[in-house]
C-alpha cells in the first residue's frame, strides 16, 4: 500500500460512524520503516489541513537507536483552548497525558537544522502546559504496530493548552528531570511525578525536531505549538463525564471536561 492510499484509509476512519481501520493493512510488514510512516504523515496533510504544531518525544535520553526521538504534525484544528468541553466520538480511545509544550517564536529557515548552543528563547517565545488527547484510528489502538502508530500521527487525538508563559533569556529553561507533573480527574490525583519524561533532555528533542521538520520541508513556523511528550504516563479516563485537571510544575495548569 503507497503512503497516499494509507493516509486516505486513515482518513476515512477519522470520519464520524466510520470503523476503526483492521485487517491485512494493519500488518507490521505493511511499513517498512520510519520514512514510510513519514511520508504517510505528510500525505495526511492533504486531508488534515494545515500544521499547527508538532508533538515530539523520545524512549529515553541517550543515542541508543531505540532513544531515538520521533514525531507527527498536530493539525491546527485540534489545537484547543484549556477549559473546553471534549465529546470524543463513540469508540475513540480516552487517553490523557500532561506534557510540556513550547511556542515558536517566529519562522525558522529552512536550512536551519538544529538548535545547537543557541537558547531555547531563540527559537521559542512562551512554556504552556498542555494534556494531549490520545486516540487512535487504528482497531489495535495502542497495541497496534509502532510503525503505523507513527504513521497515525503517533495517536493524537487532540492538544488542549494551558495559559503561555513567556520564556526568555533572563529565566531559567524548563528542566524535564526535575519537572513535576500531576493529572486529576473528578478531583482525585491519578498521576503525581518529578522527572516523569522517558527523553528527559528537552534540548535534545527540540534540536532533533528543528532539523527533522527541515529536511521535510516543513520548517517550523512562528505560532506553532511543540509538545514534548508525557510527563505523567499514559492514563484512560473513566466512561461518563470527567471533569479533568493537569499541573505541571510552577508552568500552570491546564484543564477540560470529557463529555459522553
Amino acid at each position: 500500500m503507497t503512503p497516499a492510499a494509507l493516509a486516505q484509509v486513515l482518513w476515512q476512519a477519522r470520519q464520524p460512524g466510520q470503523p476503526r481501520v483492521s485487517g491485512p493493512v494493519c500488518d507490521a510488514s505493511t511499513l517498512p520503516d520510519a520514512a514510510a510512516a513519514y511520508a504517510v504523515q505528510d500525505q495526511s496533510l492533504r486531508w488534515l489541513g494545515p500544521v499547527g504544531g508538532w508533538k515530539v518525544g523520545a524512549a529515553g535520553p541517550t543515542q541508543n537507536p531505540t532513544h531515538t526521538p520521533i514525531c507527527a504534525p498536530l493539525p491546527a484544528a485540534g489545537l484547543l483552548a484549556s477549559g473546553l468541553a471534549l465529546s470524543p466520538p463513540r469508540g475513540a480511545l480516552r487517553g490523557l497525558e500532561v506534557e510540556l509544550a513550547l511556542r515558536v517564536a517566529h519562522d525558522l529557515p529552512p536550512q536551519q537544522q538544529g538548535l545547537g548552543d543557541a537558547l531555547l528563547c531563540t527559537v521559542f517565545d512562551a512554556v504552556l502546559p498542555a494534556i494531549e488527547w490520545v486516540d487512535s484510528r487504528l482497531a489495535g489502538g495502542q497495541a497496534s504496530p509502532a510503525l503505523l502508530r507513527l504513521a497515525d500521527l503517533q495517536s493524537h487525538g487532540a492538544l488542549i493548552l494551558g495559559p503561555a508563559r513567556p520564556l526568555g533569556p533572563a529565566e531559567p529553561e524548563p528542566d524535564l528531570p526535575t519537572l513535576g507533573a500531576t493529572l486529576c480527574w473528578n478531583g482525585q490525583t491519578v498521576a503525581s511525578t518529578v522527572g516523569g519524561n522517558p527523553a528527559q533532555d528537552l534540548r535534545r528533542l527540540v534540536d532533533w525536531l528543528i532539523g527533522h521538520t527541515a529536511r521535510r520541508g516543513l520548517p517550523l513556523r512562528g505560532g506553532q505549538i511543540v509538545t514534548t511528550g508525557s510527563c505523567t504516563g499514559l492514563l484512560w479516563a473513566p466512561e461518563g463525564a470527567v471533569s479533568v485537571q493537569g499541573r505541571l510544575g510552577s508552568w500552570g495548569e491546564v484543564g477540560l471536561s470529557l463529555i459522553s
